[in-house]
This record gives structure tokens, sequence and C-alpha cells, in this order.
């Protein structure tokens, strides 16, 4: 499968960036090089960021605003913008403006969804011709959760996260918390309480529903108190759960529910009402940009 693309060099186009959630995340081994072996279900949200581009006649690759914590260089929309420059040879530039709305620590896929659409994006508006498996591959230099948000589609995942099998969820509201803190992920992986053996689950024992985790909970709740807060203030109406390595909670419930539930959020975090999607809002807006502009 590949995109198809057509450059445009006018003005700015505002590209939507989901969050994601983890329904649930286990570490079933560690490869020679350190990397661990996950398998997870990644549950795509109709609700995230937004980036804004103009493509630059010059060359130049420059970030527009700013980002609280994030130096331009290390940005990883900025990073993506690179990188597909310089491995197509693109003599176009963009400035970047990102609309952050996901947390960044909160396990919510912010900074991956983040550069894959702009990994997507600029392919199409640099006219670069790349395909899906190629943006995916470029995107997992960047971070391991980007090929997901670079596919468009709800996954089960495995390997390092990028083999990816789209699945069609159930259509399905969650209450997402945000405690307030970001968790560094690599801290986590270094963690010696971290379970990392895991028996293997297949797509079929997800769907009729084995068991699950995720292995990150119990070390994050014991290391970050206002996450255990958070995971025990959710968990009075059903199941919390973690969101993969960062801080966000979360809990599938009736929409009748989930407003009631949000009412209740406690001073010192925020609460969202989100529901799942199954295919990305990035593929809808890569259809009408090739569209508007061939």
């Amino acid at each position: 499968m590949g995109y198809a693309v057509s450059g445009h060099r006018g003005g700015w186009s505002s590209w939507p960036a989901p969050a994601k959630l983890n329904l649930f995340l286990h570490v079933t081994g560690q490869r020679d090089d350190g990397y661990h072996l996950l398998q997870t279900v990644f549950q795509l949200l109709d609700w995230g960021d937004t980036i804004h581009l103009q493509v630059r006649e010059d060359g130049m690759i420059r970030r527009t605003g700013s980002v609280i914590g994030v130096a331009e260089d290390d940005d990883l929309v900025v990073r993506a913008a690179r990188l597909l420059q310089e491995t197509t040879s693109c003599s176009l530039g963009a400035d970047i403006r990102t609309n952050k709305r996901i947390p960044m620590g909160g396990g919510l896929g912010g900074g991956s969804s983040d550069a894959a659409t702009t990994l997507v994006a600029l392919n199409s508006l640099w006219n670069c011709g790349l395909g899906v498996p190629a943006l995916a591959e470029l995107g997992s230099r960047l971070g391991a959760d980007v090929p997901v948000f670079v596919q468009g589609r709800s996954a089960f995942a495995e390997g390092i996260g990028e083999l990816l099998t789209p699945l069609d969820l159930p259509d399905q509201h969650y209450v997402v918390v945000d405690p307030g803190i970001g968790v560094p992920t690599a801290e986590l992986f270094q963690a010696i309480e971290l379970t990392r053996d895991s028996p293997p689950l297949t797509i079929a024992g997800f769907i009729s529903g084995a068991s699950t985790q995720n292995a990150f909970e119990p070390v994050v709740r014991a290391r970050y108190p206002k996450v255990a807060q958070a995971l025990d203030w959710l968990g009075q109406w059903g199941n919390s759960r973690l969101s993969g390595t960062g801080s966000a909670v979360f809990m599938a419930v009736d929409l009748d529910r989930a407003q009631v539930i949000a009412d209740q959020c406690p001073d010192g975090m925020s609460v969202r009402v989100v529901r799942g999607i199954n295919r990305s809002p990035l593929l809808d807006m890569l259809a009408v940009s090739v569209r508007s502009f061939a």
C-alpha cells in the first residue's frame, strides 16, 4: 500500500495527529541488543494534536512557536522533517507549528503521532513519493510508536512495536485522566522490577477476552504516587489502566456514564472523554489534500 501524493506549496495546511491508548502492554522478552520485545494493542482516538505546515522554497526547516521543555533540534517534528528531506534529497523546506493538546510523558503517543503526521504530510506536500512501508521505516528511526501512526489504523503490535496487524476494534468511549506529571520512558525500561517474560498472546486470544495487563503499571504505581492516585480514583468506577509507559490513566466506559465520572475529577488532575477510532483522521486529510492539490 502506498499513499498517492501531490505537491502543494501555497499557504499553511493543518494536519491531525491523533492520540492513542495501549489497551494492554506486555513485555515478552529482550533482544541481545537490549531492545524489549512487546505486545500491545494501539487504540487510536478522536482527539489529539494538530500540525500546521507551510512549504518553503529555500530548503530551510524551521519550527515556529515553541514547545515547553523541548529544544528545536530535539523536537520530533523537526527531526522527522529533516530525516525525510535527507532521505529523499528534497530541495524544499517547511515551517512547522504544533498545536499541543496531548500531554508529554503521558503514554498517549503525542510526540510519535506528531512525527508521523509530519512525515506523511510532507511526503505529500513535497511530492516525495514514498509509500507507507518506507515512511513507517523512517518513523521507526524516530520512535517505536511512530509506525502505527504512519499506518493510520488501530492495530495489534509485536516485535519492538513495528510489526503491526490492523484491528477493527468495537466502538468504545474512554475516560482519560492526566495526573499532571510526565513519566520518562527510559527509566521504566531499565527498572529491575519490570516483568519481562509475559507469555505471548495471540490476536484471537485478545479478541476472545484473554487476561491482559500493562507490565509497566506496577513500576509506575510504586514510583509515582500521583499516578497511583489517578489509578485508584478512576478505579472506583471500573478497570482503570495505565496507557503505554506514561502517566495517563484510562477506563472504557459507556458514554452516558463518562461525563458523570469526568465531572468528579480531583483537583490537580485533568480529564477528557474520548472515543476510540479505527482509522486515523490523518488518512482522510491526506485524501482531501491529494484531491485538492492534484
